[in-house]
């Protein structure tokens, strides 16, 4: 069992101070990772089912035989990124992460899916700005301009719930139809949101998309003793 408590790393950001905590959760009896942004939970190691799930909904739209080039954008906790990698479909990964803070926890070996990316030679972890990248030359700051099979995004709550007030733009028309020039034709789009189905932001991407679903992935929450859900929104085909 490790300690009950500790705190493996905290810096200031640009968005505030952010922190890795480890600590031993009697109720579920194991060991868990969680990251705050101040006094918020960002992400914990209990619950990363909606995580997992992107990546499965999204790869699973992927026409093809591979190999595929996927985009993560928002490393976390890895979850997303490690069940991209155990796809053996997948060819390249980027992970596009802003906070150097959660990079280095991953090289550092400080979560446990950090071995995996980082000896994964699939795998590239880039600093930037999700949204400014999306915005401009694309993700790859090798390649400009470059093109990938799926494009998946997990760092706001929710289109309506976000971060910073600089991201609102990804989430209008204008912003989403600059995601949609970074996929392949046939390409897929994949986001993950706290939130219930948002009718207006499932219209927009409908007018972008030839095909647009929002899952709703249901899990236990051990604390509540009741089920929690997350959203995730999978839009194919860019028109």
């Amino acid at each position: 069992m490790s300690a009950r408590f500790e705190e493996l790393d905290w810096r200031q950001t640009p968005i505030g101070e952010i922190s890795l905590r480890r600590r031993w959760d009697p109720t579920c009896a194991r060991e868990v990772h969680e990251i705050k942004l101040d006094d918020e939970f960002l992400m914990s190691s209990l619950f990363t089912q909606a995580e997992v799930e992107l990546a499965r909904l999204a790869l699973a739209r992927i026409r093809g035989d591979g190999p595929w080039d996927v985009v993560v954008g928002g490393l976390g906790l890895g979850c997303t990124a490690a069940t991209v990698l155990a796809e053996p479909k997948v060819g390249t990964l980027l992970v596009v992460e802003a906070l150097e803070a959660v990079i280095d926890w991953h090289t550092w070996r400080l979560l446990p899916t950090g071995e995996q990316l980082v000896t994964d030679r699939r795998c590239r972890l880039v600093q930037g700005d999700f949204f400014a990248m999306a915005a401009a030359d694309g993700f790859d700051p090798k390649r400009p301009r470059r093109q990938f099979d799926a494009i998946l995004v997990d760092i706001d709550h929710s289109p309506d719930h976000l971060l910073h007030p600089g991201h609102g733009d990804f989430y209008r028309p204008a912003g989403l139809r600059r995601l949609a020039a970074h996929l392949r034709p046939a390409g897929v789009f994949a986001l993950w949101s706290d939130d219930p189905p948002e009718p207006r932001f499932t219209a927009a991407l409908s007018d972008l998309f030839t095909t647009v679903e929002a899952e709703t992935v249901r899990f236990r929450n051990p604390f509540l003793e009741q089920e929690s859900a997350n959203t995730v929104y999978v839009a194919v085909d860019p028109r």
